[in-house]
């Protein structure tokens, strides 16, 4: 069983949602990342959510852009984003880490190498954002075949057919993206999200995160009455743009925190 698949039993036998940070490897410096996840579990993270840096990300806002901008600038690569797993890894064996990117770099470095890398620093799933469902059945198999769980997006527009789909070929958990637009975008519907996801579900055993919107832990715990996991991505790295690099840490873990213990009291 994965680390992935580990945590969400238990946190299912416990009634919790799972809390995912989603940062930037190398943002604020390549040399924070690892205390900055290590920051992030203390705060009482269950997943953690790295993403590669990439120069024309999609998918994302105007915050996240800039820090996959800066960690470029400061040599940031695929190859570094599996060392610092690697070096997260001697101290933490058990919290799952995906990684979640674009197809560029991994396409650079060639899918098997790729997956035989990534199986080896200890990633647990990977997250292609630009990936379609309907063309991945080959990535989805290389990486199942080193125990790597291929996660993929569902958004508000996806159709029953392209959920059903997309349900076929991941495997850790799918992420629903809130509302239309890129990450740190738009106000979160809590109501229309609730409505979303028993159709997700009629698709798929698998557990439901919802990101894309999420700011706050009022915003947090609403999510975490329905869905299975909640993931913050945006607020994170505002918090790092906003603070010095000696504080970075402490202002993220505070953010976590605060959200764990919301998103606790209203599953209790």
């Amino acid at each position: 069983m994965s680390r992935i698949q580990t945590t969400f039993r238990r946190l299912a036998s416990e009634q919790r949602a799972a809390l995912i940070p989603f940062v930037t490897a190398g943002f604020p410096s390549p040399a924070l990342t690892v205390p900055l996840m290590h920051a992030m579990v203390a705060a009482g993270v269950d997943v953690i959510e790295l993403g590669v840096p990439f120069s024309d990300p999609m998918a994302d806002g105007p915050s996240i852009q800039r820090a996959s901008e800066k960690a470029l600038a400061q040599g940031m690569r695929l190859s570094t984003v599996l060392a610092q797993v690697a070096e997260f890894r001697q101290q933490d064996p058990h919290t799952p880490v995906v990684l979640m990117g674009y197809a560029n770099p991994i396409e650079a470095m060639g899918v098997q190498k790729f997956a035989a890398a990534a199986a080896q620093a200890g990633v647990d799933g990977v997250l292609v954002v630009d990936y379609p469902p309907e063309e991945a059945a080959n990535f989805g198999s290389a990486m199942r075949a080193v125990d790597i769980d291929p996660i993929f997006l569902i958004a508000p527009t996806s159709s029953p057919e392209r959920i059903a789909h997309t349900a076929a070929i991941a495997s850790g958990y799918v992420y629903y993206v809130s509302l239309v637009g890129v990450t740190g975008s738009g106000a979160l519907n809590v109501d229309a999200v609730a409505q979303k996801l028993p159709q997700i579900r009629a698709q798929t055993g698998l557990p439901v995160g919802v990101g894309f919107g999420i700011r706050d832990a009022t915003a947090a715990a609403r999510i975490a009455a329905f869905a299975d996991a909640v993931i913050v991505g945006s607020r994170l790295i505002e918090e790092i743009e906003q603070s010095s690099l000696e504080a970075c840490c402490t202002r993220v873990a505070a953010v976590l925190t605060d959200m764990r213990r919301a998103m606790d009291e209203v599953k209790k």
